[in-house]
């Protein structure tokens, strides 16, 4: 989607939909009495009679006759006035394109980032809403019926009106989106396109696009590095193991670099502990950590942030092969510590424990990984937050503050020591599942083991990676959660915050 910018005069600027915010307590803002009066009062009637409540994410698309140049007025609920924050304009935007959508409309006009007389803050929340909500994976449909998709949502200012650093925004925010995009549509292809080596296919086309630096090992250099226990979950698949490894170093020698590593599970069928039918096919998402991971290192390279930066992506396939690894097996890590398994379906924490200790001989600034881990998280959860461990005060603040600030939502979960008493093994260091009883901390408890002293967050990202329904800038499939979070953190890195 393209988001020209334009200063004119809301009242003679053409276009085929202009969409303007409304409040549910206040219609007392200048833009919007002008425009009211403009349609003869229309709009002021619809509240009058109870037609628009302008209450969050409620729209009402209405013709002007003719009376302005705008064929149409998208009216976007935006909640109360003294309650409005950039995720509000977020959510608005994405709902007014979902809204446009099958309209036979292909472009729009946006006001939404003057709601409130706000800034630059709106300005990219209004761009993010709206490149975001407008999504649609359709690279399968055999027929075109994707009727009305926008194309182009310019962003128009009165004359006069302070736009100071907009095209700057809209640029940079253009920039995040997309890589947002790349991480949806990674993990949206089927499982039998999205293979490991599919994986790393994509990680050397964004290297060569954006000049990061991009390494991938296969089996055998997997094993010269002892990954026995990411190995043990690709045995029982004919899909070949890759371990992607992206640099962006723009910060000079010295910095030590911050870390992602992502949980790259292609597929997850759970191995010998085999998964249920219904649902299942679902579980190509189980690279979205991987996908997070890929996007924040492009969107760093396009931003040109000035941060080290590397991502770690272990790629496998889990399924239930001949070789496949089994329950009562007993595997070496990477780190030297023994792992029993119990449960072969807990197979992203063997794959993370190996890309964590991989991890510390960068010594990383910070380490963290993103993970569609458990499904106990999404107990715990829902879909409206990704969960948060980690062993240290400062990252873990950071984190939440990029949380917040992003509208990616995180809430902490604790690793109090009693915790590890579910991982005990009786043959050997850890088992790989501590059971039902607190799952998400319990895998949460397992990767600490692998982190050493290293400053480490764990990202739980089980139950928002993937929407099972539409939501106002999350069509329904997969979010590409985590990109914006991370590149929010970078940038308070880039600014020593």
């Amino acid at each position: 989607m393209k988001f020209p910018i334009t200063v004119e005069d809301p009242l003679s600027h053409s276009c085929q939909a202009l969409m303007v915010g409304c409040f549910e307590d206040d219609n007392t803002d200048p833009l919007f009495m002008v425009l009211d009066q403009a349609v003869g009062g229309c709009l002021g009637l619809l509240f009058k009679e109870g037609d628009f409540s302008g209450k969050t994410n409620k729209t009402r698309i209405m013709h002007t006759l003719g009376k302005i140049p705008a064929e149409r007025l998208v009216l976007v609920g935006l909640g109360k006035k003294r309650e409005l924050t950039d995720e509000r304009i977020r959510q608005g935007a994405g709902s007014a394109i979902q809204a446009l959508r099958g309209t036979g409309r292909k472009s729009c006009t946006t006001l939404l980032h003057l709601a409130g007389r706000g800034g630059n803050g709106f300005l990219q929340a209004a761009v993010e809403g709206a490149a975001l909500g407008g999504y649609r994976f359709s690279q399968y449909k055999t027929r075109n019926d994707d009727n009305g998709a926008i194309e182009e949502a310019r962003v128009l200012y009165p004359p006069g009106y302070a736009m100071e650093m907009a095209e700057k925004v809209v640029s940079e925010t253009q920039k995040v989106c997309e890589a947002v995009l790349f991480a949806r549509d990674l993990v949206t292809q089927p499982g039998n396109v999205a293979t490991p080596a599919f994986l790393a296919e994509k990680a050397v086309e964004i290297s060569a696009k954006y000049g990061i630096v991009c390494q991938v090992l296969e089996r055998d250099e997997m094993e010269r590095n002892a990954m026995e226990a990411l190995l043990a979950v690709a045995r029982g698949s004919r899909q070949p193991p890759r371990f992607i490894i992206l640099e962006y170093m723009a910060a000079g020698a010295k910095v030590r670099p911050t870390v992602l590593v992502g949980k790259g599970i292609t597929f997850d069928s759970g191995g010998i502990s085999l998964k249920p039918r219904e649902g299942m096919e679902k579980m190509k998402d189980d690279m979205a950590g991987g996908a997070a991971v890929m996007g924040t290192l492009m969107a760093a390279a396009a931003l040109k942030l000035p941060v080290n930066l590397v991502g770690l992506i272990p790629a496998v396939e889990n399924l239930p092969g001949g070789g496949a690894y089994k329950p009562g097996d007993v595997f070496k890590s990477m780190s030297g510590q023994t792992i029993e398994i119990v449960n072969t379906d807990a197979e992203g924490r063997m794959i993370l424990c190996d890309a964590l200790h991989y991890a510390k001989r960068y010594r990383p600034a910070a380490l963290i990984d993103l993970a569609t881990l458990t499904g106990a998280c999404v107990v715990a959860l829902g879909s409206f937050a990704t969960g948060l461990m980690g062993n240290d005060e400062g990252l873990k603040r950071a984190v939440i503050k990029a949380a917040e600030t992003s509208g990616e939502r995180v809430w902490e979960l604790p690793l109090w020591e009693e915790y590890g008493e579910l991982m005990k093994s009786d043959i050997a260091d850890l088992k790989n599942s501590g059971g039902a009883e607190a799952g998400a901390i319990s895998a949460g408890w397992f990767l600490k083991n692998f982190v050493g002293k290293t400053r480490w967050v764990h990202l739980d990202i089980a139950g928002t990676a993937w929407m099972d329904k539409d939501r106002p800038y999350m069509p329904k499939g997969a979010t590409g959660v985590g990109v914006r979070l991370l590149v929010e953190y970078l940038r308070g890195v880039a600014n020593g915050r």
